[in-house]
């Protein structure tokens, strides 16, 4: 058996720089460039590498289409302190929500809370990086997102809601912060993709054909299950109504008529910002976090458990480890990325494979 290529390590910063300057020529002025870039270099440094610097290619083809609106003209409109939507004109979605995390902190330190809604923006990313901005600041980050139909609903014949996403950080002092960052479905269709590229089966109730039927063949799979079933599109339905019709671009209604214009890709957000403070002794919170999650990781271990993990524990591992080795990226993505570099006159980091990438 032939050995696989071995995966281009490159330092976080020479890619973070790269991914930039790739969007700066994709048609994003420098700041939205490296707001982008921050975004997936995040995810690829927690180990997410699905919405990792993979995303680079795609992230130009939807600006070199005009799905992205690289000149977007980004508005704020609100009629209480607490509360803002943000147009984002089909912005980015990294340019759009960075902007709606901010909004929502800056409102938040007057309220002790604030929400901040995204109408019409493209491509979210992974989520948990807003939420993770948000409890930088010492607040509470939630959010949520809705995107277009391609996961089942229960009961109901073919693609009927979005998987949608929800994340909550929470800062902590001497802990990495807990970091819930999920899907309303069973299983990612990247691994879905995955599992057809490399032959696998899928797991039993992770994915379903054209029509909704479950299969483990993942030939035939099209789209992801719900997570715990009625569970999982419930939550995806509720999503929908707290993002899209909340903010006065319904995504559902429109996907499912006879108006074109209803499968134009587009996704909108809340993002929720929270004081701790504003609910009373903000050291003392802080100290109760401390607390919880110190008890937790003194539970014993189940049998064959490594250990007891809080989610966002383990990714901010795999980050600082990767921060100080360099970032993995695969032969087929480094490929894409190299050639997409090429044609648009930008200069790759200098990378060994297996190797960390020398700095310039």
């Amino acid at each position: 058996m032939s050995t696989p290529p071995a995966k281009v390590l490159v330092p976080a910063e020479d890619l973070r720089t790269f991914s930039a300057a790739l969007f700066e020529k994709g048609g994003l002025s420098a700041e939205h460039a490296r707001t982008a870039a921050d975004v997936l270099v995040w995810a690829a440094l927690r180990g997410v590498d699905s919405h990792g610097i993979a995303r680079v290619p795609a992230y130009l083809d939807l600006l070199e289409k005009g799905v992205a609106n690289a000149d977007a003209r980004i508005v704020v409109e609100s009629s209480t302190p607490a509360a803002a939507v943000l147009d984002a004109d089909r912005a980015p979605g990294p340019v759009a929500l960075c902007a709606a995390a901010d909004e929502a902190v800056s409102r938040a330190g007057t309220t002790g809370i604030a929400a901040v809604g995204v109408r019409r923006t493209v491509h979210t990313g992974a989520i948990g990086y807003y939420v993770s901005r948000i409890a930088e600041r010492g607040l509470v980050g939630l959010a949520f997102v809705a995107g277009m139909p391609n996961m089942a609903y229960t009961g109901a014949k073919g693609a009927a809601v979005a998987t949608s996403p929800l994340a909550v950080a929470v800062p902590a002092r001497s802990h990495a912060p807990l970091l819930l960052d999920m899907a309303t479905a069973t299983i990612a269709l990247g691994k879905i993709r995955q599992a057809k590229a490399n032959g696998t089966p899928l797991p039993e109730g992770a994915a379903a054909t054209a029509d909704g039927t479950p299969t483990t063949d993942p030939g035939q799979a099209v789209m992801p299950l719900p997570l715990g079933g009625a569970k999982g599109s419930g939550m995806s339905l509720a999503f929908e109504l707290l993002t899209s019709v909340l903010v006065g671009a319904p995504i559902f209604a429109a996907f499912h008529s006879d108006d074109p214009a209803g499968r134009e890709h587009r996704q909108n957000a809340l993002l929720i910002a929270v004081d701790p403070a504003a609910f009373g002794d903000a050291d003392a919170f802080a100290e109760h976090v401390e607390e919880t999650l110190g008890t937790l990781k003194s539970l014993p271990p189940a049998e064959g458990a490594q250990g007891v993990f809080y989610p966002g524990e383990r990714s901010a591992a795999v980050a600082a480890g990767r921060g100080e080795k360099g970032i993995p990226v695969a032969p087929k993505v480094w490929r894409e990325l190299t050639e997409r570099a090429g044609r648009l006159g930008v200069a790759p980091p200098a990378q060994t494979d297996g190797a960390v990438a020398s700095r310039r």
